[in-house]
Parts: structure tokens; sequence; C-alpha cells
């Protein structure tokens, strides 16, 4: 059975920093693709950063690209997105989801291309 398990999530003055970590068991994780997408309270879920297999591809949202940075370590199984220079607008749960298909070259910035999700995290900027 796959798991995944968020934490590192909080509460935070704006520029402030926070650093998500997802650990990951079930799976050969370091053969799958992972991302972390987040939800704000009405508001569609959005990919935030995704990772390749190998870690040499990634990718970022827009809204974040420059302030986070997504790394995985897979000796350990876990998936870590640090966060600077947060904003109120980052205020969300945070989820990471491992990759429905294993290898490949890139990675995947669609929900319909990651089949197993975590639970969650919040983060919480204050202005």
């Amino acid at each position: 059975q796959v798991q995944l398990v968020e934490s590192g999530g909080g509460l935070v003055q704006a520029g402030g920093s926070l650093r998500l970590s997802c650990a990951t068991s079930g799976r050969t994780f370091s053969r799958y693709g992972m991302g972390w997408f987040r939800q704000a309270p009405g508001k569609e879920r959005e990919i935030v950063a995704a990772i390749s297999w190998s870690g040499l591809a990634t990718y970022y949202a827009d809204s974040v690209k420059g302030r986070f940075t997504i790394s995985r370590d897979n000796a350990k199984n876990t998936v870590s997105l640090q966060m600077n220079n947060l904003k109120p607008e980052d205020s969300a749960v945070y989820h990471c989801a491992v990759a429905k298909f294993p290898g490949g070259m890139g990675y995947y910035t669609r929900q319909y291309d990651y089949d197993y999700w975590g639970q969650g995290t919040q983060v919480s900027v204050s202005s």
C-alpha cells in the first residue's frame, strides 16, 4: 500500500519561510516523478512544483518561481518543498503526490498523471 505523509506546514508571517517534507512508502520511490499541489478554500487544486524521478528535471508554477525549491532524496524516500518569501496568497493545503508511471525523462504537471496523494499539510501566511 502506497502512503504519503506530509509535514512542515504551519503559520508564518509574510516574507517568512517553511520547508515541507513528504515521506513515502509502498512504492519504489526512486523510480517515480513527484509533485506538490495546493488547494486554497474555494479554489481548485493547482500544481506548485514537480520533479522527475532522477531529480534532474523540475517544474515550478509561475506564481512560485524563484521562491520555492523542490528536491528529493531517493535514499530516504522523501521529497521536499522549500518555500521562501512566502506571501498571503500562498496560504493553502499542500499535498504531495506520486506519479502513476515509473521512469520517463521529465516531470508531470497534470493531476491526472498522479495516482496517490498525501492528506495534506496546512500553510497559512499572515500579512
